[in-house]
């Protein structure tokens, strides 16, 4: 089968596009041939070698949409034909992935496989976020940095769905304003501008937010404990500005607010029972059109070189997605 291998960290020209061994498929896995995969900002980290010790020859990529090819004999959940989505083991760039039956979610039948392929990502980490963690409810205010990018756009257009009554989000250029904007925000702050906490508190009349969702880290972090209301949580899932922020703990205890953290990529190695349930409530968001996700390039598999280029240079709008067939 062809796929995309990584030999050695570097830029977009150590992707190669070449022939590789089929995977086999033992009794505890499934076998997919793949439509289209999604190219994600950890998969430019894993090329760097910025993402700890890589163990080269790799495949990058982690989710992938396709038609099942082959069961294990232990799998009785699935079935041979039927179309998935699917965090596969070994990466995803490849005609053919293997996954573990606990992270492979059927797709309704009304979500084509652009959708699917574009989903998988942004919209279970928003949903985890939002709901599992932060612990959403009706009528929250929330706060979500970095609003234009893939998890920025679809959890401002969750956390509408889920109830809250105001969403603000954050960007780090004005030119990201508007698509912010295009995906729901009430109000879009450049950090870059203005000081976002002080913006935030004066548009909540000083109560602040009840969530914010914060990637950034650094700074950003730090500031915005100046506008989490009490019993607010902070959660905290990236660190896209390289920075660490650190947080007093005296700012906790005597206003009840909280500091979390999350990792979908942890959540997939030791608990990835749990995003079934994740799947069983996204999907019926993507079925019924109510939930949006913007895909912006596609490109085929062989010039996965050039979609790693675009997204490293921040040139993409929207999902970036690899076509097989």
């Amino acid at each position: 089968m062809k796929a995309v291998v990584i030999t050695q960290s570097g830029g977009p020209e150590v992707l190669q596009y070449r022939e590789v061994a089929m995977p086999s498929v033992g009794p505890k896995e499934v076998r997919i041939r793949v439509i289209k995969t999604s190219v994600n900002f950890a998969d430019i980290k894993s090329r760097m070698g910025k993402k700890g010790a890589a163990s080269f020859p790799f495949i990058p990529g982690l989710d992938a949409t396709g038609y099942i090819d082959e069961l294990g004999s232990e799998v009785e959940s699935l079935y041979t034909g039927q179309r998935v989505i699917a965090f596969p083991m070994n990466g995803s760039y490849a005609e053919y992935i293997v996954a573990s039956p606990d992270l492979v979610f059927p797709i309704p039948d009304n979500i084509d496989f652009l959708t699917a392929a574009a989903c998988p990502i942004v919209s279970f980490l928003s949903h985890r976020l939002l709901v599992n963690v932060a612990r959403i409810e009706v009528g929250d205010v929330v706060l979500i940095h970095a609003a234009a990018g893939g998890v920025g756009s679809t959890a401002t257009q969750l956390a509408k769905l889920l109830g809250a009554s105001l969403v603000i989000g954050t960007v780090g250029s004005e030119n990201k304003r508007v698509i912010a904007e295009e995906s729901g925000a009430d109000y879009v702050i450049c950090y870059e501008q203005e000081d976002f906490a002080q913006k935030v508190n004066e548009i909540t009349e000083g109560k602040g937010a009840n969530i914010i969702l914060d990637s950034v880290s650094g700074k950003v972090t730090e500031n915005s404990l100046d506008c989490l209301a009490p019993y607010g949580r902070l959660v905290h899932f990236g660190n896209s500005s390289g920075d660490i922020g650190t947080i007093k703990t005296t700012e906790l205890h005597s206003t009840c607010r909280s500091v979390l953290g999350f990792s979908l990529g942890t959540t997939r190695k030791l608990k990835p029972y749990l995003l079934k349930e994740t799947a069983e409530q996204i999907l019926p968001f993507l079925s019924s059109k109510q939930l949006k996700i913007k895909v912006g390039h596609e490109f085929p598999l062989s010039e996965a070189a050039q979609a790693h280029y675009l997204m490293e240079n921040r040139l993409n709008i929207g999902k970036i997605i690899l076509n097989i067939d």
